[in-house]
């Protein structure tokens, strides 16, 4: 639906996750009998969900209990894992710090630069401990450090910015990275985002990406869209870039996974992101929750320390519960932030469906109401939904 902005523009209406509410159909299914199993290169997950690079997110461990869990969680080459040998006392002193020195503090930490071998030793860590070595860079240091990451044996290579295309103009001297031929040449799967819209996700998807990440700055501490006033709502950004996979299979016969990125909190969240036509979710601050996690209860955005144009926070999320609570249960809390599997099982019986891929059509409504209506009560007393 196109909307007259002004006299210049005419603009699209476009939704967010909040916005939006999923409709059963005329059957139901027992949630046992669901399958919520997802493909990613070669490899093959039970639970849909990505842990994002954030430094407070994943580090070695997590990455593995993740990967042991049927999840898979994402390393960030670029952060304190590569910088420092022992991370530790550098995550204690980012969760010490206070809110107004936050920022100085993290540009100070980044500004040391990332150790080479550190990289091959993370990877090799992951590897050792039986996890799946995801890992994650800018285009910028992909170039960098593409062969060390792959005479490391990483699993899968993530090439992440807030946005990325294939078409980059920089200044005359200055080296871009050929997206096409990492794909071609690399010997990894190499997931690639962010984007939120048909046109780009399909230009990644014919550059060779094995998947595309959908979403500029809706996660719970990323500033880009104040700071640059960039994005698309993510309801609309999923369901755009899912029709470019749909095209693009028809076009090659070829399936590329769509990766909703950011502003995912709840299981409700993510049942939704599927039925906009996501194969899975990468969140943050719901695992910077697990008792596991590296951030020590606070959560941070990638774009956090940037020496140039910070375009991320420090948010203190709490720990919850352990890590396996949160992916699987038993859940503890009544906000649908625990046993998020569950939860996605749970949603596809009560819509009546057996897959994600069935997930991916059942029937949406705009539903602005939808997190208000007769909630009254969880408002007021800061319970279930009205926390």
């Amino acid at each position: 639906m196109n909307i007259q902005l002004g006299r210049s523009k005419t603009v699209r209406r476009a939704y967010g996750i909040d916005e939006i509410a999923l409709v059963p159909c005329s059957r139901t299914v027992d949630p046992q009998a669901t399958n919520t199993n997802w493909t990613l290169g070669s490899f093959n997950r039970e639970i849909p969900i990505i842990a994002s690079a954030m430094d407070g997110v994943v580090d070695v461990d997590m990455a593995i209990a993740l990967s042991k869990l049927g999840a898979l969680g994402v390393l960030n080459l670029e952060g304190i894992q590569t910088r420092y040998e022992d991370p530790n006392p550098i995550l204690d002193q980012i969760s010490k710090v206070e809110k107004d020195n936050f920022v100085p503090l993290m540009q100070e930490i980044y500004s040391k630069p990332i150790k080479e071998d550190l990289i091959t030793t993370r990877i090799q860590e992951i590897k050792r401990g039986g996890g799946i070595a995801a890992v994650s860079a800018t285009p910028l240091a992909a170039m960098r450090y593409m062969q060390t990451i792959a005479d490391a044996q990483a699993d899968l290579f993530f090439v992440q910015a807030t946005v990325v295309s294939t078409e980059h103009i920089t200044v005359e001297g200055r080296a871009t990275l050929d997206l096409q031929n990492l794909c071609k040449d690399f010997g990894i799967p190499v997931v690639i985002g962010n984007c939120v819209t048909y046109e780009v996700a399909l230009k990644l998807m014919r550059a060779g990406a094995s998947g595309v990440m959908v979403g500029i700055g809706p996660g719970a501490a990323c500033t880009s869209r104040g700071v640059l006033g960039v994005g698309i709502p993510q309801a609309t950004a999923i369901s755009d870039c899912a029709a470019a996979r749909n095209d693009y299979e028809k076009e090659t016969g070829r399936y590329v996974p769509i990766i909703a990125d950011g502003g995912i909190v709840t299981g409700g969240d993510i049942c939704k992101c599927v039925a906009c036509g996501a194969d899975a979710v990468m969140i943050g601050s719901p695992i910077a929750k697990a008792q596991e996690a590296p951030g020590k209860g606070f959560h941070w955005g990638m774009a956090t320390p940037s020496p140039i144009l910070p375009r991320g926070t420090r948010i203190e999320v709490g720990s919850t519960g352990k890590l396996e609570r949160i992916l699987r249960g038993p859940a503890l809390l009544d906000d649908g932030t625990h046993n998020l599997l569950g939860a996605l099982k749970t949603s596809m019986g009560t819509l009546g469906v057996k897959t994600i891929k069935e997930m991916q059509e059942v029937e949406v409504v705009i539903a602005p109401s939808l997190l208000t209506e007769g909630k009254v009560y969880q408002k007021a007393q800061q319970l279930g939904m009205g926390k």
